[in-house]
């Protein structure tokens, strides 16, 4: 049986695709830009779920992060590879899809010199489901209270990866403690 590869959409600086690459090898210490997208989810009493990076990861393992995030695939609607996502790393099902931050973009290095270069719109969705974490993916989730999120990455930023941090910023700002 072989292995499916996965691939990623590479991008022009004005965000048009220009070809795909193999996800395995897309994330380097020189990056070419790419798309993708960033999810956070929330349950029916308003909290939202953050996961801690599997320490396997090889970008920010073990660091804390937004509910979850991935790559379309060339010819994949960004709401498909949502639910995908969601489905493969934390073993629910999403609704109610909404696209907050249509044209974050952003560009990080972490501890290791790998390199994250992305468009990456930032979506909310809400679930219903039990988190059933794949542990490839995710070493543990909390569902936590956004003032309580917004309060701990203004104390401990490092904590968290960057573009958690960026999107907060830009999405709700600080010091708003609710967002929807």
């Amino acid at each position: 049986m072989t292995a499916v590869t996965e691939r990623v959409v590479l991008l022009a600086e004005d965000g048009t695709p220009v070809g795909t690459a193999d996800k395995a090898d897309v994330h380097t210490t020189d990056t070419p830009l790419h798309l993708a997208f960033s999810c956070w989810v929330f349950d029916s009493r308003g909290r939202v779920l953050l996961t801690r990076r599997a320490l396997g990861k090889r970008t920010w393992p073990g660091v804390w992060t937004n509910s979850f995030c991935g790559h379309p695939g060339p010819d994949e609607d960004m709401a498909s590879a949502i639910r995908r996502r969601a489905m493969t790393e934390l073993g629910i099902e999403v609704a109610g899809v909404e696209e907050v931050l249509p044209e974050f973009r952003y560009r990080a290095t972490d501890a290791s010199g790998l390199v994250e270069n992305e468009i990456c719109p930032v979506f909310r969705a809400v679930t219903l489901d039990e988190v059933l974490p794949n542990p490839d993916e995710v070493a543990e989730f909390e569902w936590v209270e956004p003032h309580a999120l917004v309060q701990a990455v203004r104390a401990t930023p490092f904590a968290f990866s960057p573009w958690l941090g960026w999107e907060l910023q830009a999405w709700v700002g600080f010091p708003r403690a609710r967002w929807s």
